[in-house]
C-alpha cells in the first residue's frame, strides 16, 4: 500500500461537517498546487459504493470496503507514478487509514454561516440539525484526533 516514508507528494485530506467548505476549499488548493483533487463524496455516488439510502436523511448507506479498495487501487496508481500529490474531501476521516495521508485538516466554521449553507442545500430540518449539532459537538475533530497521530 502507499505510505508517506515513500511518497514524492504529499497527500492531503479536508475533512468537516458537511456544509463547513471541503470540497471548495480542497478545490482551490488542487488548483493552487496542481495536486488531484478526490471528492469521495463523487466516488460514491459514481461507483455506487453504496447499499441503499436513508430516505428520511436523504442520505446513502456506504459500502465502506467497496470504497477503501477502490481508494487504496486509486492511491496506489497516484503514488506510483509519483508525478501529483492528492488533496482529497470528505465529511469522515476514521474509515482511512493513518498511512494514506500526510496531513489531515479539519475545517470547522461559525455555526450561523453553516445553517445558511444546509438550509441553501435544501437539507431537510432533521438533516440540518443533526449537522448543527455534529458541528458544535467538534464531532468530526475528536474523530481526527482519535484516528491520526497529532504533531506538535
Amino acid at each position: 500500500g502507499t505510505s508517506a516514508a515513500t511518497r514524492r507528494r504529499p497527500f492531503i485530506l479536508l475533512t468537516g461537517t458537511p456544509g463547513v467548505g471541503k470540497t471548495a476549499t480542497a478545490s482551490l488548493l488542487a488548483d493552487r498546487t496542481g495536486y488531484k483533487h478526490i471528492c469521495v463524496s463523487d466516488l460514491v455516488k459514481e461507483h455506487k459504493f453504496y447499499d441503499g439510502r436513508d430516505d428520511e436523511l436523504d442520505s446513502y448507506y456506504l459500502d465502506e470496503d467497496k470504497l477503501l479498495d477502490h481508494m487504496e487501487e486509486l492511491f496506489k496508481e497516484l503514488d506510483d507514478e509519483g508525478t501529483t500529490g492528492i488533496v482529497c474531501d470528505y465529511h469522515a476521516c476514521e474509515l482511512f487509514p493513518e498511512r494514506w495521508f500526510d496531513l489531515v485538516l479539519v475545517l470547522r466554521t461559525n455555526t450561523t454561516v453553516l445553517f445558511d449553507r444546509l438550509s441553501k442545500r435544501g437539507y431537510s430540518e432533521k438533516k440540518r440539525a443533526e449537522n448543527m449539532e455534529c458541528e458544535i459537538m467538534q464531532v468530526v475533530l475528536d474523530e481526527a484526533k482519535e484516528a491520526y497521530e497529532q504533531e506538535a
